[in-house]
């Protein structure tokens, strides 16, 4: 009968409990109750009623309707503006996507895996501010701390994370003086959905102490160490659903999946690349650069445990069939004066230029070969290297006009070139450390671009023994003997991507005397009336056609 039922499943739920049960007759409650009984007794009785049943409802309503959670995420955006001469990305779609999403889905949040304060021709002028701005724009709710994000270094970091209107995260971005997260950000935060709480933290490339510069006094801890107890302090606290969000390489998060329990989504960047994996059973995602596309995940949350019951997941195109967001190209406009003149064409390529960095940083191209043959004919060097991390365009140019936003694209950073006396011993340590992660990174920012040698390099060799063969105009290299070198002033005088065997090298043109990056690029685009560069074979990877692996295997030493 369906009064007993009523009144067992009041006396059951957790809401209401009852000194004893009442089993009644579907006769006796057809009676008159309020004549049988007082009048206060029969009030009582009906409030609990009513109350069971809205207990039962919601308790069924619980194990049938999951909490549903919306994340979107984009990384590694560098200009707000479309790119690919306006066919792709813009901050103004984004902006519209995500509005929309909002009103599907009031539990949405907007995520952001890190790189974007720098580097952009953009923000060689406003040092990331005009990035902010636009992120404010579109309402992102949270980001972590990419590399790039430190280039102007820790003090204009933290002027723009003073603007951002949302919160900054990197668990293990140290500051040593203090002994607590860079800029005291929170080491994770805690949302709560519908009585449901998921946890979000942020994790740093630890490599950004040499890539980047975040002065002498931050440091980048172990990310497994970091978020082991991360996610122990979150589960104390009730969390069971955890967000990581990572500015890692893919091998880093999938190493971070296996190292700590609880993860249940890792939401990265750093590649350039549209990446998704599973480690353990920890999915990974990744979107490529400058908001191509957006990554839309719904997670399916248990209302009583709050777990991650599933999820689904899907890339949304951000190109020319999605409007712009008129609110937010309004805010915008005070950058418009920039945009036309970065608009303007300067030169001319009779081919495609291949910037795209996934090919700069495994082999040889065909602007890798111009920029590294333009240093060195720039300084009067006889060799020249560039490491592919700085060539940032991240594009394939088509062949046609080249406009000043194209041009200085491929080259942002403004860093000096140097000409350096080394030997070629010294030379030879460059090349090894510049393929010393080409086995085991996707795309390692060290990779060399040269002019003035050729080398060869077999990845399925140690690190630090891998380069096979190099000449110098025709003849061998020798060890012993004086060259000289063009190289930016971040490798020449930091170290930088790894290239500390150069610093210290006596310098023959300093920086003060030194032309830009950028400008002997511009220069030697605009002083002919075209450019048609072409690969040479000057580098030659001996593994690939050995069809080595994404992921080789270094088998670990036995134990004696």
């Amino acid at each position: 009968m369906q009064a007993s039922f009523i009144t067992r499943a009041a006396h059951e739920s957790d809401g209401l409990r009852l000194g004893k049960s009442y089993f009644f007759t579907e006769e006796y409650l057809n009676m008159n109750t309020i004549r049988l009984w007082p009048r206060r007794s029969a009030l009582i009785l009906a409030f609990l009623l009513v109350a069971a049943i809205n207990a039962l409802a919601q308790q069924s309503a619980d194990k049938s309707c999951p909490v549903r959670v919306t994340l979107l995420q984009v990384n590694d955006v560098y200009q707000f503006a479309p790119v690919d001469r306006g066919a792709a990305g813009g901050l103004a779609r984004l902006a519209t996507l995500h509005k929309e999403v909002l009103k599907e889905s009031p539990n949405t949040l907007f995520l952001l895996a890190g790189d974007t304060i720098s580097p952009s021709v953009e923000s060689n002028t406003y040092k990331g501010a005009q990035m902010i701005d636009a992120w404010n724009a579109v309402g992102i709710d949270f980001a972590v701390f990419g590399n790039h994000e430190f280039d102007f270094g820790p003090d204009v970091l933290i002027q723009r994370m003073k603007e951002s209107h949302f919160t900054w995260l990197g668990a293990n971005v140290i500051d040593v003086k203090t002994g607590k997260t860079f800029a005291e950000t929170p080491p994770y935060v805690i949302r709560e959905f519908q009585g449901v709480k998921l946890g979000i933290f942020g994790l740093t490339l630890p490599e950004t102490k040499n890539t980047s510069r975040p002065g002498p006094n931050i440091e980048f801890r172990n990310s497994c160490a970091t978020a082991q107890a991360t996610v122990a302090e979150m589960k104390a606290k009730g969390v069971n659903t955890i967000i990581a969000l990572t500015h890692l390489s893919m091998g880093e998060d999938k190493a971070l999946a296996r190292c700590v329990e609880g993860i249940d989504v890792i939401i990265g960047g750093h590649e350039h690349t549209l990446l998704q994996s599973l480690s353990g059973r920890t999915p990974i995602f990744k979107m490529t650069a400058d908001a191509r596309e957006m990554g839309r995940i719904r997670l399916n949350l248990n209302s009583l445990t709050g777990r991650l019951e599933s999820m689904d997941w899907e890339v949304v195109p951000v190109d020319s069939r999605v409007a712009l967001d008129a609110e937010f190209d309004a805010r915008m406009s005070k950058y418009e004066p920039l945009l036309k003149e970065l608009a303007v064409p300067i030169g001319r390529t009779m081919v495609p230029l291949n910037a795209k960095s996934k090919e700069s940083r495994t082999r040889e191209t065909n602007i890798g070969d111009f920029i590294a043959d333009a240093f060195r004919k720039a300084t009067g060097a006889d060799v020249a290297l560039v490491n592919s991390g700085s060539i940032r365009a991240d594009d394939l140019i088509p062949a046609g006009e080249l406009t000043e936003r194209e041009v200085l694209s491929m080259l942002p950073f403004a860093d000096p070139i140097l000409k350096l006396e080394v030997t070629g011993e010294t030379l030879r340590k460059a090349l090894e450390n510049g393929v010393s992660l080409s086995a085991e990174a996707s795309e390692p920012g060290r990779f060399p671009q040269v002019s003035g040698l050729r080398f060869s390099f077999d990845a399925r060799r140690p690190a630090g023994s891998r380069v096979t063969s190099v000449t110098i105009g025709g003849k061998p290299l020798e060890e012993k003997k004086i060259y000289t070198l063009a190289t930016s002033s971040f490798i020449a005088l930091q170290g930088g991507d790894g290239y500390e065997v150069l610093k210290g090298a006596r310098q023959l043109l300093k920086p003060e005397a030194a032309q830009k990056a950028p400008d002997i690029l511009k220069k030697a685009i605009t002083s002919v009336s075209s450019i048609a560069p072409q690969t040479d074979g000057r580098i030659m990877r001996l593994d690939q056609a050995a069809g080595a692996g994404d992921e080789p295997c270094t088998p670990a030493p036995d134990k004696k």
